[in-house]
C-alpha cells in the first residue's frame, strides 16, 4: 500500500512533477487544496525556512507527514532577483507572464554572457507537525534567460530559462527529459535516497 504525503502547494505543475517521481517509489502525492488546507503565508527570509513553515501547516491540517517545497529563479545581473519572490515577482502570485515580462525588462541591454541564472529548490518532509528531524534535499539547475520566450510546456519561468548546455528552453522540453534533469527532480533524487534510507 502506498504512503500518502500531503504536498503543501496549490500549483499543478509542480503537482505533476512530484508524483511523477514519488509515485513509482510508492509515495502517493495528494494536494493540500483537495483536503480542505489553505495556503500558507510565507513569512520567512529564506527558502528553507520556507518550506518548513508549509509543512508544517500542511501537517497540522491534515494530520498526515508533509512535504514542502520552496524554489525560485536566481538572476545573478539582478543580484539574485526573483529569488523568495519569484511567484509574486510583478506583484500578483503566480501571473507567469507577468513576472517573465518583469524578468525580461530588467535585463534589456544585458548581454548574453551577463544573463547567468539558476532555478534552485530546497524540499523537506515532516513526519508529523513538530517533527524535531525534518528531512531535507535541495537541487539546482543552471543555465541562462533567453531575450524572449520559447516553448508551451513547463510552467513558471521555464520559457526564457534555457538550461546549460542545451539549445532549447525548459519549456521545450518533454515533461520526462524535465523531470530528469530540473532542480526539482535533483532535489527529489536526493530526497528519495533520504526516504529509503529513514523511511516514513
Amino acid at each position: 500500500m502506498a504512503t500518502r504525503l500531503v504536498a503543501a502547494t496549490g500549483n499543478a505543475g509542480k503537482l505533476a512533477e512530484l508524483s511523477a517521481v514519488l509515485g513509482p517509489a510508492g509515495i502517493e502525492v495528494v494536494a493540500q487544496s483537495a483536503v480542505g488546507v489553505a495556503d500558507a503565508e510565507e513569512t520567512a527570509s529564506t527558502f528553507i525556512e520556507n518550506a518548513l513553515i508549509k509543512a508544517r501547516h500542511a501537517a497540522r491540517g491534515t494530520g498526515l507527514p508533509a512535504l514542502a517545497d520552496d524554489s525560485g529563479l536566481i538572476v545573478d545581473a539582478l543580484g539574485g532577483e526573483p529569488g523568495l519572490h519569484s511567484a509574486r515577482y510583478a506583484g500578483r502570485h503566480g501571473d507567469h507572464a507577468a513576472n517573465i515580462a518583469r524578468v525580461l525588462e530588467r535585463l534589456d541591454g544585458v548581454v548574453p554572457a551577463r544573463r547567468s541564472a539558476r532555478f534552485y529548490c530546497v524540499l523537506v518532509v515532516l513526519r508529523h507537525p513538530d517533527d524535531p528531524q525534518p528531512l531535507v534535499a535541495e537541487g539546482h539547475w543552471d543555465g541562462r534567460i533567453l531575450p524572449a520566450p520559447a516553448g508551451a510546456g513547463g510552467f513558471g519561468y521555464d520559457p526564457v530559462f534555457q538550461p546549460a548546455g542545451l539549445s532549447v528552453s525548459a519549456a521545450q522540453l518533454s515533461p520526462g527529459e524535465k523531470n530528469r534533469i530540473s532542480h526539482r527532480a535533483r532535489a527529489l533524487d536526493a530526497l528519495l535516497q533520504r526516504l529509503r534510507a529513514q523511511p516514513l
